[in-house]
């Protein structure tokens, strides 16, 4: 009996079993984001890795979380999340019907525009930061992550 959608855990609990997403496995948990994360979405969520967060100016991530930043924290982590299930193929054709370039609305309430260059999806964020997903559709039983390699920043 293989029922792989009810095995898989859920985004928090993907994350959480990967050494590359313990930055924001802690970021998640400090912006109190766990139940919402963890409820049925589905959800997109473009996934800084830990090597994404090294690249922030030093002492980014430790002042994002201390308690007084929590706002500006679930600010930035809300941006990375879409509404919806939007797997690498999805989004690559939604992309090439739409002139090069498709817009997602994230749940922090900015938008996020998505390119592809050399077969890779590009996000561009509203202050034209760039990241590129290195890892696509690792699934999640309420949505899919892909891993991309900059934290992306709202306006």
């Amino acid at each position: 009996m293989n029922n792989e959608v009810k095995d898989t855990p859920n985004i928090v609990g993907v994350a959480a079993g990967n050494d590359s997403f313990t930055t924001l496995v802690a970021a998640v948990k400090a912006a109190g984001l766990v139940d919402t994360l963890s409820s049925k979405g589905p959800f997109t969520v473009f996934a800084p890795t830990n090597d994404a967060f090294d690249k922030l100016p030093e002492g980014t991530v430790e002042s994002l979380l201390k308690p007084e930043s929590k706002d500006k924290l679930t600010s930035v982590l809300t941006y990375h999340v879409v509404a919806g299930k939007y797997e690498a193929a999805a989004v690559i054709d939604a992309v090439s019907k739409n002139d090069g370039k498709f817009t997602v609305d994230t749940v922090q309430g900015g938008k996020i525009h998505l390119s592809v260059k050399d077969g890779k999806v590009i996000l561009t964020d509203a202050n034209g930061g760039t990241a590129t997903v290195v890892i696509a559709d690792v699934a999640a039983s309420n949505g899919v992550i892909h891993a991309i390699d900059s934290v992306v920043m709202p306006k």
